[in-house]
C-alpha cells in the first residue's frame, strides 16, 4: 500500500490526497506538523532530503516528493490525465504556472496567517499583488474554457483548485472572480472530491 506523509493544513498535500480519493486509491497517512518541524527529523531527511511534504513512498521503498510530480505519476493512464500530447503539454503548463506564479503568493499568504504571529503587512501586500495578478490569468482563462485542460476535468485543475478554494485564508477576495467562483464548484461537484480535512 503507498503511505503518504503530509500535513492536514498544506494544500500542496491536499492536492495528492484528493487524486487518491477521485481515483479510489488506498493509502495510508502519515501525518507530519510542518509548524513543529516534524520534516526536519533524520528519519524524514533520509527518505526526502528536501525536508517537505507530501512525499508519496512505495512498497520498494522508493519515495516521490513534489506534488505535481505525485499528480503526474497517479494520473498516468487514468481519465485525469490526457490523451492527447498538446493537451498533456497544455496541463503541465497549468501546473508548472501553479508553482511559479500561483503558489508562491496565494499558498503564502495563507501560510502567514498560520504562523503565531500577524503577517508583515508589506509582505502581505506584495503576496496579494502577485496573487491577484495570477487569479486574473485564471479568471480570463475559465471564461472562454470550463477547466483548465484538454476542455475537461484533469489534474492541471486539481494543481489549481487546492490553493484557490482556501485563498479566502490567505485574504484573498474572489467575489469579483465570477468565473474562478463557477469553476470552484464544478470541481465541487467531481465524483469522489474530499474536502481539505478528510483522512483516507
Amino acid at each position: 500500500m503507498l503511505t503518504l506523509y503530509d500535513d492536514p493544513i498544506s494544500g500542496n498535500g491536499y492536492k495528492v490526497r484528493l487524486a487518491l480519493a477521485q481515483l479510489g486509491i488506498r493509502y495510508r497517512l502519515v501525518e507530519l506538523d510542518i509548524l513543529r518541524g516534524e520534516t526536519r527529523t533524520a528519519a524524514f531527511l533520509a527518505k526526502n532530503p528536501n525536508g517537505k511534504i507530501p512525499m508519496l513512498e512505495f512498497d520498494d521503498g522508493r519515495c516521490l516528493s513534489e506534488s505535481n510530480a505525485i499528480l503526474y505519476y497517479l494520473a498516468q493512464g487514468t481519465p485525469l490525465w490526457p490523451a492527447d500530447r498538446y493537451d498533456q503539454a497544455d496541463a503541465l503548463r497549468w501546473m508548472f504556472f501553479e508553482q511559479y506564479s500561483h503558489e508562491p503568493y496565494v499558498a503564502v499568504a495563507r501560510f502567514m496567517f498560520h504562523q503565531p504571529t500577524p503577517p508583515d503587512p508589506a509582505a502581505l501586500a506584495g503576496k496579494h499583488k502577485r496573487g491577484y495578478a495570477a487569479l486574473d490569468v485564471m479568471e480570463g482563462h475559465l471564461g472562454r474554457q470550463p477547466y483548465f485542460a484538454a476542455g475537461r476535468y484533469t489534474v492541471a485543475d486539481i494543481a489549481l483548485y487546492a490553493y484557490t478554494h482556501v485563498a479566502d485564508e490567505g485574504r484573498f477576495d474572489l467575489a469579483a472572480y465570477r468565473n474562478i467562483r463557477a469553476w470552484l464548484e464544478r470541481v465541487r461537484a467531481q465524483p469522489g472530491h474530499v474536502a481539505m480535512g478528510a483522512k483516507p
